[in-house]
Formats: C-alpha cells, sequence, structure tokens
C-alpha cells in the first residue's frame, strides 16, 4: 500500500487541452495531470465525449469536479493514486 501524506485541497484548475488541467493546490503545489486514465465509467462518459464539458472542471469544495457532483478524489490526483473506477491500471506513467 502507497503511503500518503496529509489530505490535500485542490484550491484552482484550468483545462489546458483535452483531458489535461493545470491543478493548483493549498501546499502551493501546481500540476499538470492528464485525467484520461480517471475519467472512466459512465458517469464520466458525457465529459470524455463532450469537449465543452471536460473544460467546464471547476473547484468543488476540496477537489475538482463538474456539474452533475462528478468529482475526482484530490488524494487520486496530488499523490497520483489509483482510483477505485481504474482498477489495477497504472496511472504513474
Amino acid at each position: 500500500m502507497k503511503t500518503i501524506g496529509p489530505l490535500v485541497k485542490v484550491t484552482s484548475v484550468k483545462a489546458l487541452r483535452p483531458f489535461n488541467v493545470l491543478i493548483g493546490f493549498r501546499d502551493g503545489i501546481f500540476k499538470e495531470i492528464d485525467l484520461e486514465p480517471f475519467l472512466q465509467g459512465p458517469v464520466f462518459e458525457p465529459i470524455r465525449r463532450d469537449p465543452a464539458i471536460f473544460r467546464s472542471v471547476r473547484v468543488m469544495g476540496s477537489t475538482i469536479g463538474w456539474y452533475g457532483d462528478v468529482d475526482i478524489d484530490p488524494d487520486v490526483l496530488y499523490y497520483g493514486l489509483t482510483p477505485a473506477s481504474v482498477g489495477e491500471a497504472d496511472l504513474t506513467h
């Protein structure tokens, strides 16, 4: 099991290009992240199919998300963890 540090909070997000975002975290770190591997399952289908919906990403509470309460765990984004919906896929490339 991968050890993680303190819980993180997203402070900003900007869509850069298809499936890529720049995320700012409370500790001052910015990360460019390819979200394509995270956008799996029926709830993410509209986001994957429609670039305008993808670009509507925003800060929701302590993470990023889209209308309809679709979000991604901030610890998964910050620490490069594998979300449950992806299973055993390697997201550390």
